[in-house]
């Protein structure tokens, strides 16, 4: 699972704005695993990086809820919960207290916001509005951290994806492929079960309402390896199946003493999408995870 080549400065920033971050990081790579490379970062930002590097990467991100054509396609992906959840009165709470956040401490509020809604980042900006600068400039680093190993993982996913094969459409992997890291201790995450099913109920669908989930099919399982990627979950075809998917984790075994007892995602394949590729990672901790689609 070594990164192809090694990664750039230009690489780098586009996980974190400090040129300091980015310049260490890519000096320390290529890296063997996905683990080893977010313990460099790890390292590198709380020890390497001074408060000038952590303002600087701060002053790379879009203030939440900001919808500016220039806001990159990771920060876009990022807070398309807290996007689509906002309401016209809670876009214009949010802006009015990214304002006083910013007056008073003189940075862009950073949260890690994949998955999160809107009335949740609200609560916490008003929450930690609250701290004593000192106090609030450690948070925002820890969370620009979690920004960081989020989009370290999509960069590392995106090097070491199978190029396409010229001129065929012949695959060399399943259409639907998944791995699991364990964020809390920046590593793979070995041993967990994973489910694949699809929805096979013709007459509804997979809903919010609809709360049966008894037209669930099993096309296959598989256990996590060393590098916390699954075996093959379902045949190698060129077009896969339109319709709705639902992988599922066995957390428990893996997280006793966690909050989640298994974790489950379901996604859509659209009609125009046969032939493309879906990565479904799960970042898993004992009390948060978080997904994306891949490639």
């Amino acid at each position: 699972m070594a990164t192809l080549r090694p990664l750039t400065v230009e690489d780098v920033l586009r996980v974190n704005g400090s040129r300091r971050f980015a310049a260490a990081l890519a000096a320390a790579s290529p890296f063997d695993s996905l683990a080893d490379a977010l313990l460099a970062a790890r390292r590198i930002w709380l020890n390497e990086v001074d408060v000038t590097g952590w303002l600087e990467a701060f002053a790379a991100h879009p203030s939440i809820g900001t919808t500016s054509s220039s806001v990159s396609k990771w920060s876009k992906e990022e807070q398309s919960a807290a996007l689509s959840t906002a309401t016209d009165s809670t876009a214009q709470e949010l802006s009015e207290w990214n304002a006083k956040y910013r007056e008073k401490f003189g940075f862009v509020f950073m949260i890690c916001a994949s998955g999160r809604t809107a009335p949740e980042v609200l609560a916490e900006l008003k929450r930690r509005y609250a701290n004593r600068p000192i106090v609030e400039l450690e948070a925002a680093a820890e969370e620009e951290l979690k920004i960081s190993e989020l989009r370290l993982t999509k960069l590392f996913s995106a090097e070491t994806a199978a190029p396409p094969t010229s001129g065929s459409s012949n695959r060399t992997r399943p259409p639907i492929t998944t791995h699991v890291l364990d964020t809390a201790l920046g590593s793979p995450a070995a041993g967990i079960e994973v489910h694949l099913e699809m929805w096979k109920d013709v007459s509804s669908t997979p809903a919010f309402d609809n709360k049966e989930f008894k037209g669930w099919t099993t096309l296959g399982t598989s256990v996590t390896n060393n590098d916390g990627r699954s075996g093959q979950l379902m045949d190698i075809v060129d077009n896969v199946a339109p319709g709705f998917y639902r992988i599922s984790f066995n957390t428990s075994k893996y997280a006793p003493s966690g909050f989640f007892p298994y974790v489950s995602i379901i996604f859509e394949i659209k009609r125009s999408q046969t032939t493309e590729h879906f990565h479904v990672p799960l970042l898993h901790s004992p009390f948060s995870f978080t997904t994306y689609r891949g490639s």
